[in-house]
Formats: structure tokens, sequence, C-alpha cells
């Protein structure tokens, strides 16, 4: 029963298909390696990829194309490639949907980008889902989805109807497309917001990264809001695991559901909704204490005034997900900061 994981070039995007292949599952990895970032970290991270597939046997197959395009899309679901031959890893049971256009920031500066990959290319999932008739579709939301909220922990029973960048009205506008598509087509959807996910194969635009090579270059590091940011940092390998059960999981309709009072992380539709965070936020400065230590060395610091589009405070409330798969993240900051540092020194030879 192969999975369908698009952005398989990206950061959790890899890490899950590693888990999938090291579980013996093939994967169809679909992925427009676009130059958001480096594409040279992306390939890096195929071809880690294609190496473990062929140690292990188990299929890894790569379509490289756009969410738009609903051509390649196509193919993807019906288990062929591009030209119509048929892919090892064959047609696709199970969907993860982790491909978009990332960023809070950039999404100030090219919002036309997050309505083409998140809304369009989102919806042309949705399509090949209903189609296909796939067992299961898990999507990314995003923490950001809370926007305005001050009230901490994040609960997914709170209120997301006030974002603060156009990517999060995307990722909010994602899980209403899917709850649509699980009322009208029975399409058992699960979405997922991620709280502030880092570890080894980072993406080079996030803080850890962005703070890892200044330090070592000697350069000051940029800390924004005045350094007064709490964040729910959140390690990949505890993503991975997350994504796992969830994807063994397939959404249920709550025949509880009460329409006189609707609880927004269910449904009457087989559809659900699930934080995925550490529930131990940490100050963003002894984030960078936990980097320092790890590189025995100190940063200078530039403190700046709070980004458009940022939030000053993330904390999210895991018990669902617990309840639900019977697992709750809980990777230390030093220690996942400590095995950052460890790839990253290899990976770059320093």
């Amino acid at each position: 029963m192969s999975v369908l994981v698009t952005g398989a070039a990206g950061f959790i995007g890899f890490h899950l298909s590693r888990v999938l292949l090291q579980r013996g599952i093939p994967v169809i990895g679909y992925d427009n390696l676009n130059s958001y970032y480096d594409p040279a970290l992306k390939r890096a991270r195929l071809e880690n990829l294609h190496q473990l597939a062929s140690r292990s046997g188990v299929p890894f197959d790569l379509i490289e194309a756009h969410l738009e395009d609903p051509v390649a899309l196509s193919a993807a679901f019906g288990g062929r490639t591009l030209d119509g031959q048929a892919l090892a890893s064959g047609p696709p049971r199970r969907v993860v949907n982790l491909a978009g256009q990332a960023g809070v920031r950039y999404s100030v500066e090219n919002p036309s980008a997050y309505i083409q990959a998140n809304l369009v290319g989102f919806g042309h999932i949705l399509e090949g889902c209903r189609q296909h008739e796939v067992d299961h579709l898990v999507y990314a939301s995003s923490s950001s989805v809370y926007g305005g909220n001050t009230k901490l922990p994040f609960s997914e029973q709170h209120s997301v109807d006030h974002p603060v960048s156009l990517y999060a009205a995307t990722k909010k506008a994602n899980e209403m497309m899917a709850h649509a598509y699980s009322h009208l087509y029975g399409l058992p959807a699960t979405g997922i917001r991620f709280f502030t996910v880092y570890g080894p194969w980072g993406r080079p635009d996030m803080a850890l990264s962005l703070f890892t090579r200044a330090i070592l270059r000697g350069e000051p590091i940029q800390v924004f809001n005045n350094g007064q940011m709490m964040r729910d940092f959140t390690y990949i390998d505890d993503i991975s695991e997350s994504l796992i059960r969830v994807l063994d999981k397939p959404a249920t309709a709550d025949l509880g559901f009460d329409s006189a009072q609707p609880n927004p992380a269910r449904s009457w539709a087989p559809h659900r909704i699930f934080n995925i965070g550490n529930s131990n936020p940490v100050p963003l400065i002894a984030y960078i204490e936990a980097l320092e230590a790890s590189l025995g060395m100190v940063a200078e610091k530039h403190f700046l005034p709070l980004q458009p589009g940022d939030v000053v405070a993330t904390a999210a409330d895991t018990s669902a997900l617990e309840d639900w798969i019977g697992f709750r993240p809980g990777t230390p900051v030093e220690a996942g900061v400590a095995q950052f540092v460890e790839w990253y020194r290899d990976f770059y030879s320093l």
C-alpha cells in the first residue's frame, strides 16, 4: 500500500518518507524543487531517499512537478510517470500533502505564490483523492492559523478566524476545503497544525539554520521582537512518529457531534484537526542559548521589532492528538538542537 508524499524533498516530507521506507512502505514522492531555498539541499535529501530505497529494496519514485499541474498530479494518483510508465510503487492508497508555499514573512512579499500553490494546488490534491478514492488524506496546516489569538495553549477548539498573514489564511482555507470534501464525498481527511518544526536537514530559511550559519561565520544574528518571543519548538522525529500514527488511523465521523454547539476540531464528516507540538513553549533566547551551548560559541545579537505576519507566542495543546494516537511529542530543545548542530557540521563540513 504505497503513500503519495507531496513535498517529499522538503524538510518534513523527507523525514516522513525515510520513516515510511524504513518500515517497508513504498513512497511516491512529488515535489517541484523550487528555489524558495537552495534546491541543492532538496536534491541531497532526495539522493538520501534513493539510496535508502536502493538498500532496502522498497520502491521510491519521484515525480518532479507543481501542485498546480493537474496532469502531473493525475499521473501520480494513477501510479504513472509523466510519460505514462507504471511506477514501481503503484497507485497510492494514502496521501500526505506537505507541499505548498512555505514561509510567513515571504507571504507578505509574494502573496500570489501562496494562492497558486496552497489554494489551487490543494484543490487539485482534493480532486485527486476524490477521483481515485484514496483511503486517507493527511494534510499540512499550521499553528499560524491561530493568528491573533492570545489565549495559550492553542487548542483545536479555539476560533481561528483572525489570521495575521496570507500564509495562515491559506492554511485555514485548506482546512475548510478538506472538510467540504469529507462531507460531500466521504473522504477521510486529517489536518495537522505544525508548531515550529526543527532538526537535522532543516530548512535554511528557518531560525535555527540562520542562527547557526551566522554564529559560525562570526556574524550577528537578528532577534525579532527584541527577543520577547515564545515558540513551541517541535523536534522532527516527534513529527514523523506523529504523522505515521495519524496516517495509520483515518479520520472518522464524530457520531456525537452537536451542530448546535459545534466542535471546530471534529465533524459529522470524516474530518479531524490536530495540533502537533511539543507542549512546552520555550523563550527564543533560551533556544539561542541551547544553540550557543552546542556550538561552544556566543552569538552577537541584534534586537529588532516584531515582523509583519509574526506572532509573539505559540504553545500547543496536544491532548487531542495524544488521545487519538497514543503519542505525545516531548524531545527537549537542548537534545534536539544538539542533534541539529551535529548534522549541520557534518553536512556542511564545518
